[in-house]
């Protein structure tokens, strides 16, 4: 992958032609943003991205992923213990996550998962956290929100096991048949800022060819920066500018994937 900026992009018109996105995973409270955080929110709004799903990594900031979505029309959170957060974890947050749970006004256990690129980390607690947080995603009948960064074999194991109702794999960069396997298990598959390296082949192959049914459109902000921001801070709008890339690869109209994309998350999330 090319980490050479190319340049900005313009932002598509989805506003005047009555479009709307959601940005389906965003940490929106992450520290990146508390110097401007209401300034990269109506960014986004104006570029057309309306709504915004953004799920916790730990029980230190599940209210604060409430508060944010609380204040924001239409968007929500899901709440988790991220895989390269259980380390600081205590096997007593899944009892605070049930209680929150419990609480209501969540849309999915989320971000949860596995993640084999960090080294050092402890593979067993993270899988003994993620099948924790599948029991309660079924406790709950709620989706899940997967991190399956080097790790899609292994998340497979315990979606099979444990059958949680689909949600969304986010940041997907698997293989076609491992792709396949998600979409049959009732997952749609996120796609961001790494679509946009001409170098990821692998990445832009799977948005071009996999069904337009099983893909949302994600930015990950602040991280996962596109081409034009290889070593700066993602922020939402981009997502607009994502739907456009999403468009030219599979040669279709801007206002197919934004019709689409936003369907697919409205879905998988059980949203309105």
């Amino acid at each position: 992958m090319s980490t050479s900026a190319a340049s900005v992009p313009p932002l598509p018109d989805l506003t005047a032609a009555a479009l709307t996105l959601i940005d389906s995973h965003i940490h929106l409270d992450a520290g990146e943003f508390d110097t401007d955080r209401d300034a990269v929110i109506q960014r986004a709004q104006a570029a057309g991205v309306s709504r915004f799903v953004i799920p916790a990594v730990g029980v230190f900031n599940f209210e604060s992923v409430r508060e944010l979505a609380a204040r924001l029309p239409g968007s929500v959170c899901a709440l988790g213990i991220h895989p390269l957060y259980v380390d600081a974890a205590r096997e007593s947050d899944i009892d605070i996550l049930r209680e929150q749970l419990a609480r209501g006004g969540v849309c999915a256990v989320g971000e949860i998962g596995l993640d084999g690129f960090v080294e050092g980390a402890d593979p067993a607690r993270q899988e003994w956290f993620f099948v924790e947080q599948l029991k309660l995603a079924r406790e709950f009948d709620l989706p899940v929100i997967l991190h399956v960064r080097r790790s899609q074999d292994r998340v497979l194991k315990y979606l099979r096991r444990y059958k949680p109702r689909g949600g969304i794999a986010h940041a997907f960069n698997g293989s076609v048949q491992q792709a396949q396997i998600f979409i049959d298990l009732g997952f749609v598959l996120g796609f961001g800022g790494a679509m946009t390296y001409s170098g990821s082949t692998r990445i832009r192959e799977l948005a071009a060819r996999l069904p337009l049914e099983a893909l949302v459109l994600e930015s990950d902000a602040p991280d996962i920066p596109p081409t034009w921001l290889p070593q700066g801070r993602n922020e939402p709008e981009n997502v607009a500018r994502f739907a456009a890339v999403l468009a030219e690869l599979r040669g279709v109209e801007l206002a197919q994937i934004a019709r689409q994309t936003t369907a697919n998350t409205q879905a998988a999330l059980g949203l309105s």
